[in-house]
């Protein structure tokens, strides 16, 4: 289940807030911009079917937004990659576009750095998140991550990680997946 936790910046122990109230966490959210959603899911008959089942979703994103490609991306626990593919986000960053995501199944951590405050945004199934063009942010998909998410781009090849160089992220919670 969609779980946030803030917390003032100078101290990643004790949250401000801890709520997996979906409209909670929208509110508190869209106050610094962050567009949080939960949509139904639906069964799939396969992998490959992600895009065309969600594809009314897909297309109102599109007509909202301007974005102009969507891709799928999935990681297992076995895959032999996952340490690195964790380790490359575990930094705080930005990018200058945003970072939409639509978790079709799974989880991982978003972390937001904005207001001096932290926000542990755990993304879990039907959840969707827009992390706006140059939010400080990191993302945790655990030491074992299993997830499928669509992926919105204004230009692919434009999302690139820009890391600030703080070391803030080293002193907040990691994620520990709530899915076995």
């Amino acid at each position: 289940m969609s779980h946030l936790q803030v917390f003032d910046e100078r101290d990643g122990t004790a949250p401000l807030l801890d709520t997996a109230d979906g409209d909670a966490i929208a509110a508190e959210l869209a106050a610094i911009g962050v567009r949080f959603e939960r949509w139904p899911t639906r069964d799939l008959p396969d992998a490959a079917a992600i895009l065309e089942v969600y594809a009314p979703e897909i297309a109102a994103l599109k007509a909202e937004a301007g974005y102009q490609s969507v891709d799928v991306v999935a990681l297992a626990p076995d895959h032999p990659e996952r340490a690195a593919l964790r380790g490359k986000f575990l930094s705080e960053h930005t990018h200058g576009e945003d970072e939409v995501r639509f978790f079709v199944d799974g989880e991982g951590l978003f972390t937001l750095h904005e207001q001096g405050r932290v926000f542990n945004m755990l993304c879990t199934r039907g959840d969707l998140i827009s992390v706006p063009a140059g939010m400080r942010h990191w993302f945790d998909m655990g030491p074992a991550p299993r997830f499928t998410a669509i992926r919105l781009f204004v230009n692919p090849d434009g999302w690139v990680a820009r890391f600030t160089g703080d070391t803030i992220a080293d002193r907040f919670p990691r994620h520990e997946p709530a899915l076995a």
